[in-house]
């Protein structure tokens, strides 16, 4: 594997982030409690419109009227089968992997997208969708981290591969900001055997420990990071992260992969800062709930036939 270290090279404009945090999400104590994360249905909707936000964003980042914002609570007995929905095909070059880098929010995998060699199509998609990158979201403990979750219970870490729709859009900026411009698959990560796969990408965790650090990387298949099962639910939605724009059509794949514990450690080596800093833990990068309003979660196989694993 090839790998060349790059410092102090942010390719985020400041904007989008502060590096100044006062005060992370959960409270330090010997048995951390989980930070307060909004339910996306019932009565507290109206306080869901104004807590869009995470300490690390600064400036209005909020979508003015938005109604499909992300990430929600899938209620599996409220999601709706759709058996006119697609089994998903997925098609990932290893090739087109470039590198890793440290956003200051978390670590990205980005992948040339200048061809279709390498996307998904079918399910709830008209087009094929080009890959653009993948990254994670977790917490401070086990206990939490996931963006999304799924009858009340969240996850460790949540896996997300964002890909944006080439046959309408000339670009990923323009998708970005167009009527389901992005496609992004959800993969939930839960405690358990080592996944040897995701060992590549942890192992190059400590070059990119700094907001900014970037390191190249060889050939790396992201659809090892999918499980067997591609059952998904899909709802429309929006990005989770600045500028929080309602083009996504989310894929959330309802069987979790198994990680180690000591590989979800590796995430909260990195930290929000730069070099020269202060030192901030990257931990609890994650979105609050946000309201469902009147969307409807579909899902691809019948939600009574099968209960989560936790």
């Amino acid at each position: 594997m090839l790998r060349t270290l790059v410092l102090g090279r942010s390719l985020w404009k400041s904007s989008d982030f502060s590096v100044s945090v006062k005060q992370m999400w959960g409270t330090p104590r010997s048995h951390p409690l989980r930070p307060e994360r909004r339910c996306s249905q019932g009565p507290c909707v109206q306080r869901n419109q104004t807590d869009t936000g995470h300490p690390l964003w600064k400036g209005p980042v909020c979508v003015p009227g938005g109604t499909r914002q992300s990430p929600i609570n899938i209620r599996c007995r409220d999601s709706v089968y759709d058996p006119r929905l697609k089994p998903l095909m997925v098609s990932y070059a290893a090739e087109s992997c470039l590198y890793v880098w440290n956003t200051g929010y978390f670590f990205q995998v980005e992948f040339d997208d200048s061809t279709e060699g390498s996307g998904i199509s079918g399910g709830p998609l008209e087009n094929h969708y080009r890959l653009k990158q993948l990254h994670l979201h977790w917490g401070a403990v086990d206990t939490w981290g996931s963006e999304h979750t799924v009858d009340d219970r969240a996850y460790p870490a949540e896996l997300h591969l964002v890909h944006w729709d080439a046959a309408r859009y000339r670009s990923y900026k323009e998708a970005v900001l167009g009527e389901s411009g992005l496609a992004v698959i959800g993969v939930f990560l839960q405690l358990g055997a080592h996944h040897e796969p995701l060992q590549k990408l942890v192992e190059v965790l400590p070059e990119v420990k700094h907001k900014g650090a970037q390191v190249a990387m060889g050939p790396f298949q992201p659809s090892c990071l999918l499980p067997a099962c591609r059952d998904y639910w899909t709802y429309p939605g929006s990005l989770t992260t600045p500028p929080l724009t309602e083009s996504v059509t989310w894929i959330i794949l309802k069987e979790p992969v198994q990680v180690a514990r000591n590989q979800l450690a590796s995430f909260r080596t990195l930290l929000f800062s730069a070099p020269g800093e202060e030192e901030k833990a990257m931990v609890n990068n994650y979105r609050p709930l946000q309201a469902l309003m009147n969307r409807k979660v579909r899902s691809s196989f019948r939600p009574m036939e099968e209960g989560m694993r936790f």
